[in-house]
This record gives structure tokens, sequence and C-alpha cells, in this order.
């Protein structure tokens, strides 16, 4: 029922900027958190900024004062503006919704994932 749609991935290179969208849609009651994740070549998934309904953001130590994660919660849509970027920022990232539907039921739905590529 809920998907998720991303888009703004691209090649950069160092330095340059990138704007990351997802948009959800389908029966959600309400959206908890949304967030982003990266898997980059050779390493697992890592969590990267999330943020919460009410606002409250959350970024791992390697991207804070570069990266700012943004939500508008009536378009259901979270963003990533990336700037600054450095090639270790390169990886497949994947946007995430933690919601709840009708019935209260709790669900955490992945998108189908972006590639960002800083190449020098």
């Amino acid at each position: 029922q809920v998907q998720l749609v991303e888009s703004g991935g691209g090649l950069v290179q160092p330095g340059g900027s990138l704007r990351l969208s997802c948009v959800a849609s389908g029966s959600i009651f309400e959206i908890d958190a949304m967030g982003w994740y990266r898997q980059a070549p050779g390493k697992e998934r890592e969590f990267v900024a999330n943020i919460t309904i009410g606002g409250r953001t959350n970024y791992r130590d390697s991207v804070k004062g570069r990266f700012t994660i943004s939500s508008d919660n009536v378009k259901r849509t979270v963003y990533l503006q990336m700037n600054a970027l450095k090639p270790e920022d390169t990886a497949v990232y994947t946007c995430n919704v933690d919601y709840l539907d009708n019935h209260l039921g709790t669900h955490l739905t992945w998108g189908q994932g972006t590639q960002v590529t800083v190449s020098s």
C-alpha cells in the first residue's frame, strides 16, 4: 500500500552538492520518522540521518555540518541536502519511513535506493 519514491541521486565532483528527495504515498495514519541510510561498496548499510514527526533530527558524525535532513509532513516528503561531498560519501542511499496504518499497526518501508557517486 505504501510506496517510497526517491530522486536526486547522481554524479558530482568532490565539494559538490546534491539534494535527495523521498515521497511517501499510500494509506498512512501517521508518520513517526523518516530517514536515510546508505551502503557503500564493500561496506554494510549504515545510518545517515533521520527526522521525527516533531522535527527532531539525528546525524551520523561523519556527515554533521555537511548534510541537512528536513521533511514536509503535509507532502509526506523527506529531503537530504548534501553539501561538501566527499568520495567516501559514494553509496546507494535509501529512504525509510516508520509509520502507523489506520489500525495503528506499525510498518517500516524502504525505498528503492538512489546512487550517489562523488568522483575525483
